[in-house]
């Protein structure tokens, strides 16, 4: 195993990380580049170590894989602070308990529960990457809906959001993972899985970022007050607007991957020229 090279990526995410958590002071911006630079590093370490941590060469040539590990890092990016936007809104602007939030906030997980097995055995009939740019632009427009969430929003249309949201992981994470796993041979699927953990890190820190840099500036850092709700549904209104445009150009690479079908021959066709030689 890569030990410097664990050590610069792990390094890399701490940085960043906690960059974002003193935004927007002069110190994060420091964390945050420093992050940012060593995070280059570290892909560069990559292209030279015999035993690489996370194995970038095969995002060339294959644009299967590459396509749809940029979706992956999009759909992260979008939609992990969904949960913790809505939550606040719920509880702040509709004046629910936490548990009556819970309830209706649900609805997305049981649906993509329910129907990711499905998908998943759809994407291997059906071209993966159809089923999941489908799943991406239903999770697009259930965003769109909340980027228009004001005191009044009616709860139907809440859960109208929730319910494309739900359809729309369902019918992107699996079919996605399945074109991932499947654009590789078989002794890369260690190396896949690597990277797609690091696109849902990467996702999932860019998604935080960008919640911190948008309260930062519409809050500052005091708490959420009665006399600061309409700055609050401003910024969860840019930050579902910022998501829900993320997810379009997110369909633009799932849509753009290639076939994983005809990927998929090829591959086993060079593993069967490799056992011959």
């Amino acid at each position: 195993m890569d030990i410097p090279g664990c050590l610069v990526y792990g390094v890399s995410l701490v940085a960043v990380m906690y960059g974002v958590s003193v935004l927007p002071s002069g110190t994060a911006i420091v964390l945050m580049a420093s992050g940012v630079l060593l995070f280059f590093v570290f892909l560069r370490r990559m292209l030279t170590v015999e035993d690489p941590l996370f194995e970038v060469r095969l995002f060339s040539g294959n644009r299967v894989f590459a396509f749809s590990n940029i979706a992956a890092l999009i759909n992260y990016a979008a939609t992990y602070s969904v949960a913790f936007l809505l939550s606040l809104y719920l509880q702040y602007i509709k004046g629910m308990t936490p548990s009556e939030a819970g309830t209706i906030m649900v609805i997305q997980p049981i649906l993509q529960a329910a129907l990711s097995p499905v998908t998943g055995k759809l994407s291997d009939r059906i071209e993966p990457g159809l089923l999941a740019s489908g799943g991406m632009a239903s999770t697009a427009i259930g965003l769109g809906i909340f980027a228009f969430l004001d005191w009044g929003t009616p709860m139907f249309l809440i859960v109208a959001g929730l319910v494309l949201l739900g359809l729309g992981f369902a019918f992107f994470s699996s079919p996605n993972t399945n074109a991932i796993m499947g654009s590789v041979p078989s002794r890369y699927y260690g190396a896949a899985s690597g990277a797609v953990g690091t696109m849902r890190v990467l996702g999932q820190m860019t998604s935080m970022a960008v919640i911190t840099i948008v309260f930062a500036a519409l809050l500052g850092d005091g708490q959420i007050t009665r006399e600061r709700y309409d700055s609050f549904i401003s910024a969860a209104r840019i930050c579902f607007s910022i998501s829900s445009l993320l997810c379009f150009t997110g369909v633009f690479f799932s849509w753009f991957r290639g076939s994983l079908h005809t990927r998929k021959n090829e591959t086993v066709s060079g593993e069967g020229e490799a056992d011959e030689q």
